[in-house]
Order: C-alpha cells, then structure tokens, then sequence
C-alpha cells in the first residue's frame, strides 16, 4: 500500500509538470490554431536560464528560497520574450495556412533554438542547488517522499484555478474565448486579433518556461530536455482534447500516474504504456477527453499532380536526365554515390508518404515507424536466417505491411492533428521497442556488419535505387490519374459526399495507408543494406521530418518534387554537416524560410515554373 501511495504521489508530481506544458501548448493552439513544435524548446529554455543564472552568475540566490523563486520566475520571463520573439518573426506569418506546414516549420524553429541555446549556454549539464526550506522528505510508512515533489503536486491544481479565473473572469479571458470560437468574427467586431495572439503566445511560453524552471531540484539542466518531453506534451493535449485547459489537467494526471507506474512496474515499457494510454482513449472519445469537434481547417487541395513535363516522351527525358546525374555522381567517387544513394532512398520514403497526403489528404507525422519496421526487418531477415538482398527486402515490407494492417483501421479513424500525433506515437512505440528490446535488435548499439551488398554487387545495388526511386514517381503519376486515384481525392475533399455517393471512404483510406506504409518499409530495407546497420534513431522524430521535409521541399503537388526534395536536403545537411558545429541551426532556418516563402514547394517557384513547359492543374489554399 505504501509503494502505491509514493508511486501516486510520483504521478502527480510529473503531472505539474505535464500540464503546465500543456495548458501553455493548448492555449497557444487555441487562439492561434497553430500546433507548436518547439515547445520544449520553450521549456528547455526557461530550465537553462533559471541553472545558469542560479549556478554560474548569481550563486548566492540558490541559500534563498525567495530569490531561488524569482530565478525560477526570471527563466519563465525568458521564455515568454523568445515566445514574443518567435510570434513576431514566424508564427504570425503561419496563421490560416495548413497544419503540416505548422509542425515542419516550428519544427525548424526548435532546431535553431536547440542550436542558439548550445552556443549562448554551452554543451555542458548544468546542476542547480536543491530548493532552500525544501530539502527534506515526508515519511510515508517506512518510504520517503521528498517535499519539494509534494509542493509541486499543489502547483497544478493553482494552476488550473488560475487560468479558469483568467479565462472566464477578465476581458483578456473573454476574448480568448471568443477567438477560440470564431477568430474572424472577433476581428468584424472590431478587436485586432494581433495583440491578443502575441499575449496568448507569451503566457503559454511563459508556462512552459515555468515547467522547466521547475525541473531544475530534481534534474539537472540539459540540451536534451526538449526532445524528452514535448512528445509526451503531445499526448497529454491530445488525450485531454485540442483546445481544452481541462482536459489537458485530466489528461496530465492519467499521463502522469501512468508515467510512475509504469517505471516502477515496466521500466523498458514506460513509454509504450503512455502511447497505448493515448490510442485507447482516442479509440474510444475520437476528440479526446474533454475536446470538442474542430472546424475544418485550411488544408491545401489539388485535383492532381503537377506533372511537369505532362508528356510520356517528357517523362522519359527527365528519367534520363536522372539517370545521367547518378552516373556522374558514381563516377565521382564515394562521396557523391553515398550521397547520391542516400537521396534515392529518401525519393521512394518520400513518395511513400506523399501518396496519403497529396492524393488522400493523411497527414503523418511519424512516417519513420515502417521506415525503421522496414530496415530492422530486412536486418534481422538477414542476421538470424541468413536471407540474401531480395528475401531481406520482402522481409522488411513484410514488418510494415502487419503493422499498418494491424493499426490502420484505427489511425484512420482521426484527421489533422489526430491523426498526426497518433501516427508520432506509433513512430515514438516503434522508437521505444527498437532501443529497450536489446535481445532482438541490440538497443542503443544497433544492428551491425550486415553484408546484404558487397563490393561486387554495389554497382548493381545502386542501378537498383536508380530504378526503384523512379519506378515509385512514375507509379505515384499513374496512381493520380487512375480510378483510385479520382476516390482518394474525392475522400479527401468531399468526404461526406463521397460516403453518400456509396464510396467505402474507410476502406479507401486504410488501403491507401498500408500501401503507402509497405513502401515506406521497402525504404528502410534500402537503407539497411546501404548502411550495413541499423540503430533505434531511423524511428527517431526528425527521420518522419526528414520524410516530410523531402515533400514540402520540392511541393506535396508536384510530381518530381520529392527528387527535388531529396536532393536539396541531402547536400545541405552533408555539406552544412561538413565541420560546421551548428548546422542544424542553420538548417532549421532554412525549414522556416521555405515554409513561409514557398509552402507550395520549391518547384512551385513562380520563377522555376517559367524555365520549364507545364500543364496547368487547379490548386489552392481553402478555409
């Protein structure tokens, strides 16, 4: 009995933290309507601020309790300035365009602000000074519980109070309700939404800033902080509902207690046990807890690809142009056919996911789930039965095919933002299993010395990605234009309509699904025999964003833009990557310039498009 009461005691504790994440997360999307992905970033930020200014410029103030508190309060100011920031220069200029675009680009805007934080704070773990009058612990039947836990446990439900009173006791509150409601509405009263959005974004920044301030008695300061909890701030938001402060305390505290037990009882399965807590809840209440049915957001739509050239002949002398450039990179040494074969392989991973998303209007964000089934299949395909390049590969497809087949159905079921943090879990489950399940796939130490391809079969091998990556776009072309092609887009812009027309709307989507995840899978397999090993990070968030930024870098509606995309992403990160300690900064800015300059991809350039003939097929941004 004692053991359950610290463990509860546990989960409420990790609970504060949670939702103070939270709350700030579901405000900022309420109002603005914008899915932030940097928000551990904020989080990271007010934690390092608040160690760094109790550590190494004022250490004095960690022997106060009064002035230990203000440098908590200091890194939360610092967070909401950045906030302000980050609202000034990105955010507003992301209002109204459609989520993915959102994710990717505050996605680029964690990346920069992981790498201005490394270079203002240092690489280095910062441990702040336990709290002062707080250092204790309370005696629970023979087990110890320590205070400062226990006074963070009454912080949550403050909280809570505090923005309950806010929102429906003050005029600030008033009209973010009503902006949450109807945003244009607001704006025909009279009342400029702008000031209300950069206020809405400030105090969830500030929050979470808070959270990670918090952190620093029981955890040191880190670069890493960000990453390890903003997914879990994505659980909570969507268990508890998107929009809703309740529901995200509610959720926090399901989260929580699940996150407690679960490292007492499965330490190796903690993680999966958050995600099948979120699945079983969507399973059950689509919208979360608490959450109500979203208006539709903008998402941009196409009757079909831009198939530029539009002719078979033109395709042909595209093809060929293509493959003249491998054959100039295979003659130019290792370098540029490394390269070259690692953009081949994003081709066909981005091709995967850009036939659910252009034709059928899936959003994933957590593609790298069958792209990792696929080359952990083929690896053990190839390690324990001692299969060769064409057995591995089937075996990899194989992994991902039982895998959508199995959660297809389900995943499906949820649109937008639903959908793609459902799709983020299973990658974060398939992510968890590949680094805790050491006896079947090594953990952190990987999967090594695999001999699928040698130095006699290399040639052969990369003729092979040559052909499959252009095999995948012609395919996706066909597709556009075929019968299935006409549903999947009828699904995905009438899909009421399209039911009552007598369409199976849910079968058309779980198969465009599992064939998208079986590609995906064959992706993984390349990369594994290309490689020779496999590790836990091609589950890893950034392989989904790499997949995605591959698309909306060339443009989701082009039919050549994921080579484009490919090609472009590979030689910045490998030349960026080349003894430059920041790159990830400077590439994260770039995500954010494309994603507000040229959301139609690279390709949709209105400057690109005047060097090339077209054929001209409508595309749009709608409400």
């Amino acid at each position: 009995m004692t053991f359950i009461a610290i463990q509860f005691l546990n989960g409420l504790s990790y609970a504060t933290t949670l939702f103070l994440m939270a709350a700030g997360l579901t405000l900022i999307f309420g109002v603005t309507r914008i899915v932030n992905f940097a928000h551990g970033s904020f989080f990271m930020l007010g934690a390092l601020f608040s160690a760094h200014w109790l550590v190494n410029w004022f250490p004095a103030w960690g022997e106060s309790a009064w002035l230990y508190a203000i440098a908590m309060l200091l890194g939360a100011a610092c967070a909401a300035l950045a906030g302000a920031s980050a609202e000034f220069l990105l955010l507003r200029r992301l209002y109204g365009v459609p989520e993915l675009y959102q994710l990717v680009a505050t996605f680029g805007l964690s990346l920069a602000l992981h790498d201005a934080m490394r270079w203002g704070f240092g690489p280095d773990e910062v441990f702040a000074p336990r709290f002062p009058g707080l250092k204790g612990a309370i005696e629970f039947g023979g087990e110890f519980f320590p205070q400062y836990q226990a006074f963070t446990i009454l912080l949550g439900p403050l909280v809570w109070l505090g923005l309950h009173l806010l929102l429906t006791r003050t005029k600030f509150g008033t009209r973010v309700r009503a902006a949450t409601q109807d945003r244009g509405m607001l704006a025909a009263l009279g009342i400029n939404p702008a000031p209300l959005m950069l206020g809405t974004v400030v105090l969830g920044c500030a929050l979470a800033g808070l959270g990670g301030a918090l952190q620093l008695p029981r955890e040191p300061a880190n670069l890493q902080m960000d990453t390890n909890v903003v997914v879990e701030t994505f659980v909570v938001v969507v268990t508890g509902g998107l929009g809703s402060i309740s529901g995200a305390f509610f959720a926090a505290l399901l989260i929580g207690l699940v996150h407690a037990f679960g490292i007492s009882l499965m330490p190796q399965a903690t993680l999966v046990l958050v995600f099948v807590t979120m699945a079983l809840v969507l399973a059950l209440r689509p919208q979360g807890l608490l959450g109500k049915a979203l208006d539709a957001g903008p998402r941009e739509v196409a009757h079909t690809f831009h198939r530029v050239p539009g002719t078979r002949g033109g395709f042909l002398l595209v093809a060929t142009g293509v493959v003249v450039m491998a054959t100039l990179a295979w003659r130019a040494g290792d370098y540029w056919q490394s390269l070259a074969s690692d953009a081949l392989i994003m081709v066909i991973l981005g091709v995967s996911l850009q036939a659910m998303m252009a034709l059928g209007g899936l959003v994933s964000f957590g593609h790298a789930a069958f792209f990792a089934l696929g080359a952990y299949g083929s690896a053990l395909a190839h390690t324990v039965w001692g299969w060769s390049l064409p057995g591995a590969l089937a075996a990899g497809c194989a992994a991902s095919f039982c895998m959508a087949a199995a959660v297809g159905g389900m995943l499906v079921r949820s649109a937008g933002v639903y959908l793609a943090m459902l799709s983020l879990a299973l990658a974060q489950v398939v992510w968890a299993a590949a680094s805790q399940w050491v006896e079947l796939t090594g953990g952190d130490n990987g999967l090594i010395g695999l001999q699928l391809i040698n130095s006699d079969t290399r040639l052969l091998f990369f003729a092979l990605l040559v052909g499959l990556a252009l095999l995948s776009i012609a395919t996706l072309g066909r597709l556009s234009r075929s019968t299935l092609g006409a549903a999947l887009q009828a699904v995905r812009d009438a899909p009421q309509r399209a039911a009552a027309s007598g369409l199976p709307v849910q079968w058309i989507k779980y198969r465009i699904y599992v064939e998208s995840a079986t590609l995906a899978g064959l992706a993984g397999g390349l990369f594994a025999a290309h490689q020779g090993a496999v590790f836990p990070s091609v589950a890893a968030v950034s392989t989904s964003v790499d997949a995605l930024l591959v698309i909306l870098l060339g443009g989701v509606h082009q039919l050549w833009g994921t080579l484009a995309g490919a090609g472009i992403l590979v030689w910045v990160a490998a030349e960026l990557g080349r003894g430059f300690e920041y790159w990830r900064g400077v590439l994260g800015l770039l995500v954010m310039v494309i994603m507000v300059t040229a959301p139609s991809g690279l390709l949709g350039l209105r400057w690109v498009q005047l060097l090339r003939p077209r054929v001209v097929i409508g595309t749009g941004v709608r409400p």
